[in-house]
């Protein structure tokens, strides 16, 4: 197993690289020149000129990578063309709340989710097998943003039972985490409910049945565990994408979050920033990705590495 992580985390590094360059690579032939930028609208082109001799614009293409590359490995990713700020400041000063939301919403989406999948699959063709399933078809097909709009309206400016907007404490959490975790939980029970229908149908199952062996036991030992991997991999690359794609549920609730930062940085056009967000959300999907699979084999024994 550790020889298998290794492995992997060794081709973790030219994924990182190739998407590091990509962006790095947009940037330059993105329009706009980031000392004129830096500078301000007064700026004279002697000044422009200066600026760009003093942080090495001038230089081709390969050496300005190679040196981005060579501050990345020493904790440099860049200084905004905004603020004059510290890129990783920047982002580890977000990512606190933008992780907080996203493992609310997860721990929503997981305790939702799967134990309605499960019943609905165990209540197959039954009532609560289409409530389950239609239930979670609507919230599917309705927007998110919409439904923090109507949430923010109704319990926030009608009835006003909970804090909608701003602050970062437990009930100004609580509308955000429902509004990004509802639609995963949704899908989470139709994966949940397809792969259980799935193994409810194989051998040991029915052997399990023919022993006597209670249905709670048989959920629990031997179907969920056995219907676990597709909902792993699901669940996986749902951490990442809750983290850090948070972008319209932080914006209607005003959170200081990397969602908000990402998008206050592309509408001033920041590269850095756009840089350092787009490697951050991919060192954050190729590390859940790896988690994932250690899982695999903790979850089946029959899945070995070595």
């Amino acid at each position: 197993m550790l020889n298998y992580i290794f492995r992997r985390i060794l081709a973790i590094i030219p994924v990182l690289l190739g998407i590091s360059f990509l962006v790095f690579a947009i940037a330059k032939v993105t329009p706009g020149d980031p000392a004129a930028m830096m500078l301000g609208v007064r700026a004279t082109p002697d000044n422009v000129a200066k600026l760009r001799e003093q942080l090495h614009l001038n230089d081709p293409l390969l050496t300005q990578y190679g040196r981005y590359i060579w501050n990345i490995l020493h904790g440099d990713f860049g200084r905004s063309y905004k603020g004059q700020t510290p890129v990783l400041d920047d982002i580890s000063r977000r990512f606190p709340s933008s992780l907080e939301l996203g493992s609310a919403a997860f721990i929503f989406a997981v305790f939702v989710g799967i134990p309605s999948g499960l019943l609905a699959a165990m209540k197959h063709n039954h009532a609560a097998d289409s409530f389950i399933s239609v239930f979670a078809l609507v919230w599917l097909s309705l927007p998110i943003f919409w439904i923090g709009i109507l949430i923010i309206i109704l319990f926030g400016v009608k009835l006003n039972w909970i804090p909608v907007t701003g602050g970062e404490g437990f009930k100004e959490l609580i509308a955000p985490a429902f509004c990004l975790g509802i639609g995963p939980a949704a899908v989470l029970a139709r994966l949940t409910r397809s792969s259980v229908l799935d193994v409810l149908g194989e051998d040991y199952v029915r052997t399990a049945r023919s022993k006597g062996m209670t249905e709670r036991l048989i959920q629990y030992r031997h179907v969920l565990r056995n219907a676990m991997i597709p909902i792993v991999t699901f669940l996986g690359l749902l951490f990442a994408d809750l983290i850090g794609g948070a972008v319209f549920i932080e914006a209607v609730f005003a959170r200081a979050g990397v969602g908000t930062f990402a998008i206050d940085a592309i509408s001033h056009r920041d590269m850095p920033q756009i840089q350092g967000i787009v490697l951050f959300g991919a060192t954050l999907y190729v590390t859940m990705n790896l988690i994932v699979d250690i899982l695999y084999s903790v979850i089946d024994p029959r899945i070995c590495y070595e």
